[in-house]
């Protein structure tokens, strides 16, 4: 299904298998959707801690942890998947978790802080398949009309993504932390993402900025409090007591 499409950067293309079996199981209704992903939410926290004490005595018991893969350009939210099969195969876990991905659920997971303290954490298929159609879609307004379909300006070099000049109805991101509905951007570079500033600010007046650096990535607070990852994320700094965007070439 994406195997065509011409990325603008490579780091992407690790997940195009992963997508691909996706969209057989979702065609082949090993996947429900809305429904498996409401039926499995309230364990998500459960599966976490019993997934984290595998992957802790895996690395105590061999060195290494156990992951999948992946080139080392891809997106840091996006390059440690975990592979489960080390995981049973080494009789630390008797079964893989309802809710992944490798057992008909909607979530992959995947470690963060891996040079630090490897800590679990979740990625939401749904919410991935959305923008892997959305950037299917720009691509395709970019070949055809010569332009990329900017809207307003909200950093330098990324704009809201206009689904009006795409006609294209204006999906729902909801953010799978909070349940809000994040807006989708589009870079000079033709590359979309998310905007993750309301779940951040939402997470920074609980925590306060205090304790804040100027170059904190503010992706890692809303990680540490959270259960899923920012996929398809730019950076954010603290700056003027907003979450400010910084584009893929360091510019805020």
């Amino acid at each position: 299904m994406i195997a065509d499409l011409r990325w603008s950067r490579r780091w992407r293309q690790p997940l195009t298998g992963l997508m691909l079996i996706l969209t057989v199981m979702l065609l082949s209704g090993c996947m429900y959707s809305g429904e498996v992903k409401k039926r499995n939410a309230p364990a998500s926290g459960e599966f976490i801690v019993i997934v984290q004490n595998a992957v802790d005595q895996y690395k105590e018991r061999t060195g290494v942890l156990p992951i999948k893969n992946k080139e080392s350009d891809t997106p840091i939210y996006e390059k440690y998947f975990i592979d489960f099969n080390k995981l049973t195969q080494s009789n630390l876990l008797s079964m893989v978790p309802t809710n992944s991905f490798e057992n008909g659920g909607t979530a992959i997971y995947v470690l963060v802080d891996v040079e630090t303290e490897p800590k679990v954490k979740l990625m939401d298929l749904p919410l991935y398949q959305q923008m892997v159609d959305i950037q299917r879609e720009v691509f395709a307004y970019r070949d055809k009309q010569g332009k990329l379909p900017k809207g307003e300006k909200v950093a330098e070099g990324v704009y809201l993504l206009d689904f009006e000049q795409l006609r294209m109805k204006k999906p729902v991101i909801q953010s799978p932390n909070s349940g809000q509905t994040l807006p989708v951007l589009v870079e000079d570079t033709g590359d979309v993402y998310i905007d993750y500033a309301l779940d951040i600010m939402k997470v920074m007046e609980k925590k306060g900025s205090e304790t804040i650096g100027p170059d904190t990535d503010l992706r890692e607070i809303l990680v540490a409090e959270s259960l899923f990852v920012p996929a398809w994320s730019l950076p954010y700094k603290w700056i003027d007591g907003m979450p400010k965007l910084v584009n893929s070439f360091g510019q805020s």
